[in-house]
């Protein structure tokens, strides 16, 4: 009955995993953060994978109680004959969805998903990310920096909601617990939805794009070559800013004694920077003279604390940019090999630094195949995904700017609903709506992995990914899935904030 569910958390949490394999760095970084940004990614994906069966299981709900002179009202022993379920009988017209659910489970994994991931990306990660960025050398400095950040940044949000929740009291509406839940999801969805219009719009114009350019050789080269030009760029900056810091910890490293209390805390710093970079900020200190003109001031432990912030984010700024280079100069040698390979005669693909493959890989993947593949089948393989992507935006936009319209229907989307409804065919709407709901997944998610808050947050693949990135992508993940699925329902005329039927 809910293999269809089990799938769905399984392949939820093999995704979740991956790309946490994929842009984390596990052994190096917390386990706290690791489980939290595991839970959080999940939990979207489970969301999104889990609104089609509940769209199916609810036209099926609406099926039977249209047919309810073939069908049997049965009322549930359990929760004070509350609960009440209509099967059907002999002659019914009504098929059950093959992923059917009971009625009982939707609820209760509706708020365990939701509530959880609302906790996550309101208060345990935030915390944790200002726990992790925090230069403070205990953990009791560590939370009090953290809790003062977070209540900083909070205040504002209290403020706005005690106006409100003033206003409406003068209204004379009695507010209880309920209302209060009511009220905090719908601020958090209309956070979420706001954002999600800024994403959504600059992804369905830059996904068939992309997909485009990637179809011409030519134009994937050269942007290439912009690329590596841009990270090589960062990466004298990163060096820069890091020279920049370990001269000037150099400078309190001569000045602490090895018998000050302070000590400690400076040798922790220490233990932080690669021996290779700390030998060469001696050696520019020594060199610039400032083993002479070492003041005798002894900093104070708030100026520790910040070297130390600096000291770690510089330090996680030079190892990604070093790797993000290195990674793309390596995709700009391939792109050359295959450009040189576009008008071979013999159709044997040559590269100049070979990879290292098995026998088996070899044999799976040859020369042949794989010129084939990179100068033939691969421009026309894109240039047919840039027109089922952009075939889909249109009908996005379009659904988007007419959902709102209830008769005639003018939402794509709701019509096909409507169509697979009448004729009961439950499959087909499973699997429209996981194809809907997976093109504005990845539009939305894939809008997240390209852009940089400020050049400090952003998902890098090949382990570079640090610990505040990870946290701040899973945050966003938590308040764009709700309002993404929201969204998705007002699409097919199933919201019902906005189809009263």
């Amino acid at each position: 009955m809910a293999h269809l569910l089990t799938l769905s958390v399984l392949t939820s949490i093999l995704l979740a995993g991956y790309l946490l394999f994929r842009y984390g760095n596990i052994p190096h970084q917390h386990i706290l953060v690791t489980i939290s940004v595991l839970t959080a990614w999940c939990f979207s994906f489970l969301i999104v994978f889990t609104i089609p069966l509940d769209v199916t299981n609810t036209l099926y709900r609406q099926c039977l109680q249209e047919h309810n002179s073939n069908g049997l009202l049965i009322t549930s022993p359990n929760l004070n004959n509350s609960h009440v379920e209509i099967l059907p009988v002999a002659g019914t017209e009504c098929q059950a969805p093959w992923g059917m659910i009971p009625d009982s489970l939707f609820p209760n994994l509706w708020r365990i998903i939701y509530w959880t991931s609302q906790l996550l990306t309101w208060l345990i990660m935030p915390l944790m990310q200002s726990y992790l960025k925090a230069g403070d050398f205990t953990i009791k400095g560590k939370l009090k920096s953290a809790l003062i950040e977070n209540a900083i940044y909070y205040s504002s949000y209290l403020f706005i909601c005690g106006i409100l929740l003033i206003y409406i009291a003068a209204k004379g509406v009695s507010l209880d617990w309920q209302k209060l839940k009511a009220i905090a999801s719908s601020a958090s969805n209309t956070w979420g939805l706001f954002l999600l219009v800024l994403l959504l719009g600059y992804a369905l114009v830059e996904v068939p794009r992309s997909l485009w350019n990637n179809a011409i050789p030519g134009f994937t080269l050269q942007y290439a070559y912009f690329k590596v030009a841009k990270l090589n760029s960062s990466k004298a900056e990163a060096e820069e800013n890091v020279e920049d810091v370990l001269e000037s910890l150099q400078g309190i490293s001569r000045t602490v004694p090895n018998n000050h209390q302070l000590r400690p805390c400076v040798e922790t710093i220490l233990r932080k920077v690669p021996t290779e970079l700390l030998e060469r900020a001696v050696r520019n200190y020594t060199r610039g003279g400032g083993s002479g003109g070492t003041s005798s001031i002894i900093p104070s432990e708030k100026a520790l604390v910040r070297i130390h912030k600096q000291v770690i984010k510089s330090l996680q700024t030079l190892e990604r940019s070093e790797s993000l280079w290195s990674v793309q100069v390596e995709n700009v040698f391939y792109l050359e090999d295959v450009s040189r390979n576009m008008h071979s005669q013999d159709r044997r693909f040559k590269s100049e630094f070979p990879p290292q493959r098995t026998q088996l890989g070899k044999i799976m993947y040859s020369p042949l195949i794989h010129w084939y593949w990179e100068c033939f089948c691969k421009a026309h393989f894109f240039k047919m995904l840039f027109v089922l992507a952009s075939m889909m935006s249109i009908m996005v936009v379009w659904s988007e700017l007419t959902f709102f319209n209830r008769r005639p229907v003018l939402s794509i989307f709701a019509n096909v609903i409507n169509l697979a409804k009448y004729s009961y065919d439950f499959f087909t709407i499973e699997l429209f709506s996981m194809i809907v709901l997976c093109y504005l997944f990845y539009c939305t998610y894939s809008t997240i992995l390209r852009i940089r808050f400020l050049n400090l947050y952003y998902l890098a693949p090949h382990h570079q990914t640090n610990e505040h990135s990870l946290i701040f992508s899973g945050m966003l993940l938590c308040r764009l899935t709700p309002p993404m699925c929201l969204n998705f329902l007002g699409l097919i005329h199933m919201d019902s904030h906005i189809i009263k039927e």
